[in-house]
């Protein structure tokens, strides 16, 4: 008894002095407080705080605010994800605020590649990245436009009707079919169309040559565009708004005003010796003020997100409305999206969910070149009323004798035809994950995507233009559902071995799509007597026609990939996938797409010892690529089951059926094989970074439709065939650089520029050559060439006409008189013909580039992107009707046309009723499409920490922003910057919607 209460004693003395001496150690702490902020002094919330040395931290709240406990003697330690780590003695200091500066090199370290993630410095091949905030500062419908000019060999066309879709290439022509790049988002292979919210946007991933798309095997020939959206993050509920206001102003052409018009009109019909058209110089119209318009753009977006220890959310909402500058125009798009995600010791799982609807409203016509408004309103004379009641329907248009043209009203045409296109899309992906160990995880996904599209075409009574057969009102409309469906699984194997890191992913896809369709027509519909409205429901009306069809195809692949690092300093990626594809047959179906990509890291190299290289890397890489970008059936022939024939001695009407597609049963995967040859470097402590790529892409067994004869009984579209090789060779250079100066200005700096050369290696089907329209595709040259007659100035006299002959003496153009052009004889044959035409030059620029600078000065930020594309020669289809005078429309203001009087002018007589001086195939339109735009130039200014404390926010900035104001080209037309979806014509402006100078005004807050 007593030695047990002697023990007891003791171990109460003992007690006693711990706690003696943890209260004497305690009595020495003082509670630190602070802030961690940015340079700019915006906070940086959940920022880390440790006590060095030991394991004792906190973190900082959504504003930055921070408390420690910690002794005079002991050192904090500041950091943050992409900011570089700060220490900071306690001393007697209360209070410790500290400022974090941006760490260059860790900054978006970890970039997606595909059914995984790598670190940016580790990279083997040639990926771009673009960050959100580059994306979101412009006012674009689609994620393709936003990217213009920010990533080196990416080239980006677009234009400013609402809803329009830019068309996007990388690296090139890889084909002749001008297919898009594959867009993955969040895992899920699908499209970032006019329906996506590019405000969600978190980052985005260009994987640019065949090892770094290699993951993706047959879909990745076009390139690959990897986004990721916005994900929450731990801390408390943040909601961040946005609103942006935008008007638009489209470009218009300077033409000639009713009195000079009749002036130059009058000389074309007395030249010809033609009476003169008995004009309405009554009317004035500006048909470009009854057409075009001011745009309104309104994007408005909120987004609420936090996080727990285990669990994120993210959620956003957004309007789109764009009130486009063309009269009948308009975008609409509203749209939700959910990403959340948990976990639960060694499981994970998580969605992203996104709900859009789209309502797009296009000014109706049924032409190309009668019905686009940027035609008719240069072939509609200014004395041509905009109404008429003589005309049925209301409207003015031409009148012979009075007004021979054969233009459209776009007036009539926006109130005569309503068309819409409406789209309910859902899409996402269920996703979970299990971490038995440590190094081992496997991961399955489960993606859906479907679309509801709704089309409505109303055609109401009355006309448009000139001798205009009668057509009764109808509707066409139909309804059509697609649905992608796509599960994966794949297992990762990573750890590290001393100096060796190894990563193994092996894993398969399999997607199945389907499309189906159903459509009605009814015409003679009734109308409302009261209003006037037109009923569009298709159960009435008479003429009943209906339809439809339903497509299926499904992809099923085996994938891996194998990364090794060694030391840091010797890297290798090795990628294998095999693919078998529905849309080809059993003897075809299945393809292989390997790669492998080497690095070596000279600057962690021993005898590497320059302090001004950060980082040096050298890459190397070689891959194939596939495409399969044809239709689900092409390999199988097309029977047309509803012919009938007559048999028998009764002359019997019997069932028949027939082919009515050729088909070719060996169609194959296209294959791009591709080689590329990279450096990085960086340079002092990574405030300058310089990538620098070469490579050389060649496509074999090029899918495409080349014409053939109806005689061939062929009646279902050009049969696909592999019938081309096609070659790419490019370089793409990368400069940036970024400067702190001090807590109150810094800025930031970066050049691309992407050369590329295409060529036809050879056609394929036995051909040379192919001829469309003025251009020309020779194997062994660029495609697209122009292909035209050379003019070689105009005639003055007589005399010049009489002695212009070939070798043999024979005059060349004996019905030329003095004011016509001159053609050259290109074959010395004496006349003038389609064998006289020869390449002139090239639709392909010789080089691109972008350049983007941003400046950073206390609460203001200021930043601007600059695009430019120089060398390409481009068709004038503008000019080509108003300086043709043998057809009647309207002119350029300003033209001086060849006179006996005015002689000395490059502008031909103008003469009614005759092509000698207006031949579509000549030189004569033909000019430089060189330019440089200033694409984006913005202003922000963000509210100081100190006012935001007072109001309760986080964020509130205001921003002035304003696009494509300055535009330097030597081009006559709207827009050097315009798109031609026909690969073979990509350099013909003919009524291609112009970009829009778009002026903004937004504001960002968060709490």
């Amino acid at each position: 008894m007593r030695t047990n209460l002697r023990n007891n004693l003791k171990s109460i003395l003992f007690l006693t002095f711990i706690v003696f001496c943890f209260n004497q150690s305690f009595a020495q702490e003082t509670e630190i407080t602070g802030t961690v902020t940015t340079v700019t002094g915006e906070p940086i919330p959940f920022a880390n705080i440790l006590i060095k040395g030991t394991s004792q931290g906190t973190s900082a709240d959504f504003d930055g605010i921070y408390s420690i406990s910690a002794a005079s003697d002991q050192i904090l330690v500041f950091s943050y994800v992409g900011f570089k780590t700060l220490e900071v003695p306690v001393g007697d200091q209360k209070v410790v605020d500290v400022q974090l500066q941006e760490d260059v090199a860790t900054l978006d370290e970890i970039v997606v590649v595909g059914y995984g993630t790598q670190d940016k410095k580790d990279l083997t091949s040639a990926i771009s990245v673009v960050k959100s905030d580059q994306i979101q500062k412009r006012q674009t419908t689609t994620v393709a436009e936003s990217l213009q000019g920010l990533a080196t060999g990416v080239n980006v066309r677009g234009g400013g009707q609402p809803g329009q879709e830019a068309k996007i290439e990388i690296r090139g022509l890889k084909n002749l079919q001008n297919a898009n790049p594959l867009y993955v988002i969040d895992g899920l292979v699908t499209t970032a169309n006019r329906d996506f919210n590019p405000n969600d946007i978190e980052s985005i991933q260009i994987l640019k040559d065949a090892a770094a798309a290699a993951i993706y095997g047959s879909r990745a020939a076009n390139g690959v565009i990897i986004i990721t959206t916005k994900k929450g993050k731990q801390g408390p509920l943040q909601v961040s708004v946005s609103s942006k206001w935008s008007v638009t102003e489209v470009p218009r052409y300077d033409l000639a005003g009713q009195e000079e018009f009749v002036r130059l009109n009058n000389m074309a019909y007395d030249n010809a010796g033609i009476p003169r058209q008995d004009l309405n110089l009554d009317v004035n119209t500006d048909w470009q003020e009854e057409v075009f318009r001011t745009g309104l753009i309104q994007d408005q977006n909120v987004s609420f997100s936090g996080g727990g220890e285990n669990s994120s959310y993210f959620m956003s909402g957004n309007y789109f409305g764009n009130k486009g500058t063309v009269i009948g125009t308009k975008f609409d798009r509203v749209s939700f999206r959910v990403n959340s995600s948990g976990t639960k010791g060694i499981f994970s799982i998580g969605e992203n969910l996104a709900l859009s609807n789209s309502k797009n409203n296009e000014i109706g016509g049924p032409e190309a070149l009668r019905g686009n408004p940027f035609i008719d309103v240069v072939r509609l004379f200014p004395t041509i009323p905009v109404y008429d009641e003589d005309n049925p329907g209301g409207y003015g248009y031409g009148k012979s004798g009075v007004a021979n043209t054969f233009a459209a009203n776009p007036v009539a045409i926006s109130n005569l035809i309503d068309q819409s296109i409406q789209n309910f899309r859902i899409r996402g992906n269920v996703w979970a994950e299990l971490n038995p160990f440590p190094f081992l995880k496997y991961r399955a996904s489960f993606g859906y995507e479907t679309s509801f599209d709704n089309f409505k075409y109303l055609r109401k009574e009355g006309s448009w233009t000139l001798n205009q057969p009668y057509e009764a009102s109808f509707t066409n409309q139909n309804r059509a559902q697609s649905q992608t469906k796509l599960l994966e699984n794949t297992l990762t194997f990573t750890h590290d071995f001393g100096k060796h890191g190894l990563t193994v992913l092996a894993g398969t896809t399999y997607q199945k799509d389907s499309y189906e369709q159903i459509n009605g027509l009814k015409r003679n519909l009734l109308v409302n007597p009261n209003t006037g409205e037109y009923f569009d429901v298709l159960d009435l009306g008479d003429q009943a026609q209906v339809g439809g069809f339903r497509n299926e195809a499904s992809l099923l692949s085996y994938l891996g990939r194998l990364e090794y690092n060694y030391d840091d300093r010797y890297l290798l990626n090795a990628v294998f996938r095999r693919d078998g594809s529905s849309r080809f047959s059993d003897a075809n179906k299945w393809s292989n797409f390997p790669s492998l990509s080497l690095a070596w890291r000279l600057s962690n190299e021993s005898f590497f010892n320059i302090e001004s290289i950060s980082d040096l890397k050298l890459r190397a890489s070689y891959g194939e690529l596939g495409s399969g970008n044809i239709g689900n059936y092409e390999y199988q022939g097309f029977i047309n089951t509803f012919g009938a024939i007559v048999l028998g001695t009764g002359q019997n009407l019997t069932p028949s059926a027939t082919q009515v597609r050729l088909a070719n049963s060996e169609l194959q995967w296209e294959t791009l094989k591709q080689t590329n040859l990279g450096l990085d470097l960086a340079l002092f402590k990574n405030k300058l970074q310089i990538t620098a790529d070469y490579f050389i892409a060649k496509t074999e067994n090029v899918l495409f439709g080349f014409p053939i004869l109806l005689s061939t009984g062929n009646d279902g579209g050009n049969p696909i065939a592999n019938a081309a090789t096609v070659e790419n060779k490019g370089f793409e250079l990368n400069i940036a650089y970024n400067k702190v100066i001090n807590n109150d200005l810094s800025f930031n700096a970066s050049l691309n520029f992407t050369k590329l050369n295409n060529k036809l290696v050879k056609l394929g089907n036995g051909l040379n050559e192919s001829i469309q329209g003025n251009t020309i595709t020779r194997a062994g040259g660029p495609v697209g060439m122009w292909y035209v007659l050379q003019t070689d100035g105009l005639f003055q006299s007589q005399d010049e006409i009489n002695n212009y002959t070939n070798s043999e003496g024979e005059v060349i153009q004996p019905g030329a008189v003095p004011g016509d052009i001159r053609f050259v004889d290109f074959n010395d044959d004496g006349e003038i013909t389609n064998e006289d035409k020869s390449i002139v030059a090239s639709p392909w620029p010789d080089f691109e580039m972008g350049f983007n600078a941003g400046v950073t000065y206390k609460d203001f930020d200021f930043s601007m992107n600059w695009i430019g594309s120089f060398g390409a020669t481009v068709y004038n289809g503008y000019r080509s009707i108003v300086d043709r005078f043998d057809d009647d429309s309207n002119y350029r203001a300003g033209v001086q046309p060849w006179t006996p009087e005015n002689p000395n002018t490059d502008f031909p007589r103008i003469v009614k009723g005759t092509t000698l001086n207006s031949r579509a195939d000549s030189d004569r339109w033909l000019e430089d499409g060189s330019f440089a735009r200033l694409k984006y130039i913005g202003l922000g200014y963000s509210l100081p920490q100190n006012t935001l404390d007072k109001i309760g926010f986080s964020k509130v900035r205001l921003s002035l922003s304003a696009q494509n104001i300055i535009t330097i080209t030597g081009y006559e037309g709207l827009d050097p910057e315009f798109s031609n979806s026909n690969i073979f014509q990509r350099g013909v402006d003919l009524g291609s919607y112009p970009n829009v100078q778009t002026y903004s005004l937004g504001v960002e807050f968060g709490f």
